[in-house]
């Protein structure tokens, strides 16, 4: 479907919004959500703070911009890393390789969405959870896709079910970057997705 052409007036305001979004980022990882405000942010952005009102309705409003749209970053990227590859395999290795990239590479956002998700108010949490769960649902489908496909293919064994799959490589990723950001130094992640992929691919019992 071909995109539709945006006015300047279009241009304009989207760029705006990306500039609150990415100064109101800035600001909450170097001070803390709770200790930047709405006027702050304006100020720094350059912008009146009424224009800042004219995209969100408050600062909860701009904190769950930053989350959706960070999220959406990260959603396509993984999305992107399993369907360019050729062979099963050289996916699963794509998607552990890109997860560890895309957290590397957004440390301010993945530490303050870990810091701070829990002072917003319930609704807006509510909501981020519910529209992450839809994404990370339909990630997880993808991923299991590649699985099934490998089964298909004789190159995997149906030993819990194409999605189960998905759920335990995806967490198993998950485990070692939480362990990553916690202490990089005794715990980095592995540049190589084979670390990882193995534990699947090899397993614990010696044959």
């Amino acid at each position: 479907m071909e995109k539709k052409c945006l006015s300047r007036k279009e241009r304009e305001k989207l760029r705006q919004r990306q500039e609150i979004l990415a100064v109101a980022l800035d600001l909450f990882s170097e001070k803390g959500y709770h200790n930047v405000s709405m006027c702050q942010i304006a100020e720094k952005a350059e912008f009146a703070i009424g224009t800042l009102y004219k995209f969100f309705e408050n600062k909860e409003d701009l904190y769950k911009g930053i989350v959706l749209e960070q999220s959406e970053i990260f959603h396509d990227a993984l999305l992107r890393a399993i369907e360019e590859p050729n062979g099963e395999i050289e996916k699963l290795r794509n998607y552990v390789r890109t997860k560890g990239e895309m957290v590397r590479s957004n440390l301010a956002f993945i530490r303050l969405y870990l810091v701070e998700s829990r002072g917003v108010s319930f609704n807006i949490k509510a909501g981020l959870d519910r529209e992450m769960r839809k994404g990370y649902y339909e990630l997880l489908g993808k991923l299991a896709l590649v699985f099934e496909s490998g089964i298909k293919n004789g190159r995997f064994k149906n030993i819990a079910g194409s999605f189960s799959l998905a759920v335990a490589l995806d967490s198993t990723a998950n485990a070692f970057l939480l362990l990553w950001l916690d202490a990089p130094e005794h715990h980095p992640y592995p540049e190589n997705p084979d670390a990882i992929l193995n534990i699947f691919f090899e397993g614990l019992v010696p044959r």
